[in-house]
């Protein structure tokens, strides 16, 4: 996939989620549930919006710094179709995740932050970026991490109803990956763009896959509108919370800046890191 396609996907997702925000929270508004949409910011005093969940996008609200937001499906719900957004423990634990759309310089210093501190990662992987970055890859699977499937062309899956077509789109990832490692891919899967349907989640469990969204992520993708390093500490040190499954962008040169620091303030915050396997196991 070219950079410019992936990344005009990226903003019409946003573009879209933006519209459904603005009619979802008029009709919150209506019910009297309008703070569902909102938290404070750093002042304490002046909401802020966020992203919120419509039918067949991943949506998030945070309602506390420290505690695991509100999502438009809940942990029960998702466990049906062994999909996860989070842990539901008390414990300090996070698990890290990295959407891998194409490759840009940025996965190395990455990868030598994740292995300084022995933190074990998930990459959600297309299919061209196995093709094009075969040695990362081997590399991600070498130093211990999980190479996720991501779908081979990274389309709107919610809008895909055959099951043939569903199917193709992770299995043309499974033998790229198998031709460049040897080995089967681990059989994790995330939606693009966090759209899906109950269809989309069955059909993902009668391929034995589990399903990972996610409890934490920020506006990361743009290339050439990167957050700063004080907006990302922000956002990536107030709303962590027990259990988060963290999603960061490896396309992200501020991630690729700050992690190894950042890796280290989770820490002193007494997290630990874990395999998303941890999760499929219970």
């Amino acid at each position: 996939m070219k950079i410019s396609e992936y990344l005009s996907r990226k903003k019409a997702a946003v573009i879209r989620t933006s519209l459904l925000f603005a009619g979802a929270f008029l009709l919150g508004s209506l019910a009297a549930r309008s703070k569902e949409h909102f938290f404070p910011n750093e002042t304490g005093n002046t909401p802020e919006a966020v992203m919120t969940a419509a039918d067949g996008n991943w949506g998030l609200s945070f309602q506390q710094d420290g505690e695991p937001p509100v999502a438009n499906a809940s942990y029960e719900e998702l466990k049906k179709y062994d999909a996860y957004y989070a842990e539901n423990t008390d414990e300090k634990v996070i698990y890290l995740t990295f959407d891998a759309g194409f490759e840009n310089g940025n996965t190395p210093a990455i990868l030598d932050a994740l292995k300084k501190h022995s933190v074990p990662a998930t990459f959600f992987v297309v299919g061209t970026y196995i093709e094009n970055n075969p040695d990362l890859v081997k590399r991600m699977k070498d130093e211990g991490h999980t190479v996720g499937n991501h779908t081979y062309h990274h389309p709107d899956m919610s809008q895909i109803a055959t099951k043939e077509a569903f199917e193709k789109e992770l299995k043309d990832v499974e033998t790229q990956y198998q031709e460049i490692t040897g080995e089967e891919m681990t059989k994790f899967y995330r939606p693009p763009q966090g759209k899906y349907s109950e269809t989309n989640l069955q059909m993902a469990k009668e391929m034995g896959y589990h399903t990972f969204f996610w409890s934490l992520a920020y506006v990361d993708w743009y290339e050439n509108d990167q957050p700063t390093k004080e907006e990302a500490f922000d956002k990536l040190l107030g709303r962590i919370h027990p259990g988060a499954i963290v999603l960061l962008h490896s396309t992200s040169q501020t991630n690729a800046q700050i992690l190894d620091e950042l890796l280290t303030k989770w820490e002193e915050m007494g997290y630990t890191f874990k395999p998303l396997d941890r999760l499929t196991a219970s």
